[in-house]
């Protein structure tokens, strides 16, 4: 047996190291691409879907994706977020849309900036409503943006909000310079001011375009039910507070599931202290939109 073992040894020297490795490298390739054609599942038509790790959680486990319909998409994402307050039910989510994603929507909608307006209840006019919305701004639809920055964002907001996109009003992109504000409002319309609503707004989602050095946050006066005693000056910019920062989105709902206003959903833009504030707003409503 120790003879027949250094015979082997002989021949394996004969055949020459780049061989081996040569043999060696052609077993890892077979081996590689056999367990890529193991992960595939073919199924009717001929078509192949993904079974690959689609993603890692926190623990480092793999999350195998699942099979999805007709409008669904076939890569597990993570888009991380965190919950500001349950009344009104508002979620914060850092690094939404990124730098040049920001620069590009100011860059398209600078131009085409006018006084901001006000939707009008019975017996206002523009002239008594004057100092309530100070801002500048201008409507953009992601069919208008010929870069696909808007689009790009409108399909992330749908992930994050499970609404389509069909749901949403153009792009609103707001300019508050210094001392601009807007006083606490409501974005949902009450039917007992503004008439019957065939088609409500029931969530606002909020994407800082730019840093703010001091002033400009979002606040929620009403946060957990504070301030609700009839005496709150809707100039006063108090309640839970949310810092502007270029990239960070925020989503609130105005209506609860079975659609009246959340009374706790009132909310505004502090004045700006120090540098500007720009934000692009999008309003999702109950129903789709008709675009003609």
């Amino acid at each position: 047996m120790r003879g027949k073992g250094r015979g082997g040894w002989e021949a394996g020297a004969k055949l020459g190291l780049p061989v081996v490795l040569f043999f060696c490298s052609l077993f890892f390739l077979v081996g590689f691409f056999g367990s890529v054609l193991l992960s595939l599942d073919i199924s009717g038509g001929g078509e192949t879907r993904r079974r690959f790790a689609e993603s890692v959680d926190g623990d480092g486990e793999e999350i195998l994706g699942m099979d999805y319909g007709e409008t669904g998409e076939d890569l597990v994402s993570s888009i991380p977020f965190q919950v500001l307050s349950m009344r009104p039910r508002a979620v914060y989510f850092p690094k939404f849309a990124t730098r040049e994603q920001c620069q590009g929507i100011i860059k398209m909608t600078k131009p085409n900036l006018r006084p901001s307006t006000l939707a009008l209840r019975k017996g206002e006019t523009v002239e008594n409503t004057k100092g309530i919305r100070t801002s500048s701004g201008t409507f953009i639809s992601a069919s208008e943006d010929k870069t696909g920055i808007l689009a790009n964002v409108e399909r992330k907001i749908a992930r994050a909000t499970m609404i389509p996109r069909a749901h949403g009003e153009a792009f609103n992109v707001l300019r508050y310079e210094i001392g601009q504000s807007y006083y606490s409002h409501y974005d949902a319309f009450n039917p007992a001011e503004y008439g019957p609503q065939k088609n409500q707004r029931i969530v606002s989602f909020l994407l800082y375009l730019s840093d703010v050095k001091e002033g400009g946050e979002t606040m929620f006066p009403f946060e957990n039910g504070l301030n609700m005693d009839g005496l709150y000056d809707y100039k006063k910019c108090i309640g839970l507070k949310v810092k502007p920062r270029q990239g960070d989105g925020l989503l609130f709902y105005s209506a609860f599931p079975n659609g009246t206003i959340d009374a706790t959903s009132l909310h505004g833009s502090c004045p700006v202290i120090k540098g500007e504030k720009w934000v692009a707003t999008k309003w999702l409503r109950d129903q789709e939109i008709d675009k003609e």
